[in-house]
């Protein structure tokens, strides 16, 4: 599968009052197909400006994902609490940008926008806490208030409780002080985002894109939280320029395997989407509340520093605890889920969208379904056919043992003559592969059977010869054949051929997965 992303950009931020390199500074890693650059710009606006550079270098055609170490939303009803209209995270967004002061030598005035907030909210030191000895303020302390139960705002948003460690985007004074990141960040995004350079190209994860990855954007900015994993040591001084070569590697390194594209999707529960999407936000690649470390054994290891992934301890020598889904059904669901909020299924008869999702769920990816292709009564037939008993006809025993047996209504032979002792010299005879060999033996069971190939061209092709030459017809074929080769032409005839109905995938994609999808589906829709 091709990654996702051509470029990973990761963000350590930081609202110092003042000029600043080094340890709790700005540090911006970019990797890309050039290799990697780490800039520690001493402001915001020089910050600002590289960002933009970075973007600017991008091609038309690439992608890049651009992760802010500072939570993109607050909680619940923040924004209804400053009486602010329109969708929430927006108006945030743009209140704060018109409040917030931020001069080009890092100047700003965060505690006074902070005291503001707090008065138009609660008239009090609520919810905003923290601030520097001289500053005084009728609506801002600087200790904690302990207010979020009698003021009912939370003090947290639900992905800060999934994070073990987050502090509250209500603080903006000492350490951990995230709230003052987000009241200096935010604008700087918002500028980045507005910018005509990539007008229609950039979006705003969870926000703007939903929790998916839409095909049409090229630029995702997103929250993200470095010591959600453990810096590579090695990589830096000081640790913040560690964290973000370490996050950048780590991405990368997801996104080849694919597990990057699971992450714009997080698991948590339905009912509270509106809720991230519209208002609080996600940090992208917490996939799973993490556990308390007292709760988990550690294990030896060793790893390497460089392009492999380092999201291990390079210090302690402990791996992290994965955090992932379990119970299988809950898996089911939740990948049932993000294929219908990502694939346009409307595009499909309804008969035919359990087994578009199906076929999706099998191989991971729904940019298949663009190439799927289908007759009329294709569905109708081949669910008729297995109910009455119909046999199975495979070109391959990988697909015979992906067919679910017991999901199958009438007990059907599920038949697979590829490993007959006559094929091998029947091969030979004429000149072809032992896949087209062992079509010959189909005819006894052709008329009215399901047909699924999975694997090899030539299977197709030779069974498209023979109901050309007036073998008996089956009820459906499940054409997949994968390879470069003849695959996408055998699809190809077999769309054309116009005499019997069909499932296929254009193209060179198939294969067993694929194929047993498709009957598992037929067999039964409804699971």
């Amino acid at each position: 599968m091709p990654a996702l992303f051509d470029h990973y950009v990761i963000v350590d931020w930081s609202a110092a009052n003042q000029p600043r390199t080094g340890r709790d500074s700005i540090w911006i890693c970019h990797k890309g197909p050039h290799g990697e650059t780490c800039d520690n710009p001493a402001t915001r606006y020089g910050a600002k400006h590289r960002l933009a550079e970075i973007l600017a270098s991008i091609g038309p055609r690439e992608r890049v994902v651009v992760g802010f170490d500072f939570p993109f939303g607050y909680p619940r009803g923040f924004a209804a609490r400053l009486g602010l209209s329109g969708t929430p995270w927006r108006s945030v967004w743009d209140e704060i940008a018109r409040l917030v002061e931020d001069g080009n030598d890092n100047r700003n005035n965060r505690f006074a926008v902070g005291a503001e907030l707090n008065r138009r909210v609660s008239g009090g030191r609520f919810p905003f806490w923290g601030c520097p000895a001289g500053f005084a303020h009728d609506f801002l302390g600087p200790v904690h208030h302990r207010g979020h139960a009698a003021e009912t705002l939370a003090e947290k948003r639900l992905i800060d409780c999934w994070m073990v460690g987050a502090q509250p985007c209500w603080k903006l004074a000492y350490t951990g002080s995230v709230g003052s990141q987000v009241l200096t960040g935010l604008p700087v995004v918002r500028a980045l985002l507005a910018d005509p350079r990539w007008t229609g190209r950039a979006r705003v994860w969870p926000f703007e894109t939903g929790l998916s990855l839409p095909e049409d954007v090229g630029i995702v900015f997103a929250e993200v939280w470095p010591s959600w994993w453990k810096a590579c040591g090695k990589l830096g001084p000081p640790n913040d320029k560690a964290q973000v070569r370490t996050v950048a590697s780590i991405f990368a390194a997801r996104d080849r395997t694919g597990e990057l594209g699971a992450w714009f999707s997080p698991p948590f529960d339905p009912a509270e989407e509106e809720r991230v999407v519209t208002e609080e936000a996600w940090t992208l690649g917490v996939m799973a509340p993490r556990r308390s470390a007292a709760s988990v054994k550690s294990t030896k290891i060793t790893h390497p520093v460089g392009d492999a992934d380092p999201s291990f301890s390079s210090n302690a020598g402990e791996r992290r605890p994965y955090t992932y889904l379990r119970e299988p059904a809950a898996i089911y669901r939740r990948s049932f889920e993000i294929i219908r909020k990502q694939a346009d299924l409307d595009r499909f008869p309804r008969a035919l969208r359990p087994l578009a999702v199906r076929l999706a769920h099998a191989v991971g990816d729904t940019s298949i379904l663009d190439d799927l292709a289908w007759s009329a009564k294709a569905v109708a037939a081949g669910r008729h056919a297995l109910s009455v008993g119909a046999p199975i006809l495979v070109d391959g025993a990988m697909l015979a043992a992906g067919i679910s047996r017991d999901r199958l209504p009438a007990k059907n032979d599920v038949v697979c003559t590829l490993h007959d002792p006559t094929v091998l010299n029947a091969a030979a005879d004429l000149g072809t592969t032992r896949s087209a060999a062992a079509v010959e033996l189909w005819r006894p069971s052709l008329a009215g059977a399901v047909v699924a190939i999975g694997n090899a061209p030539t299977a197709l092709f030779r069974l498209l010869e023979l109901l050309q030459a007036g073998a008996p017809q089956p009820a459906l074929v499940l054409g997949f054949p994968v390879g470069f080769v003849g695959a996408a032409e055998a699809k190809a005839a077999l769309i054309e051929f116009g005499a019997v109905e069909y499932i296929a995938l254009r193209g060179r994609r198939g294969g067993s997965a694929l194929a047993a999808a498709a009957v598992n589906a037929l067999a039964a829709p409804g699971r």
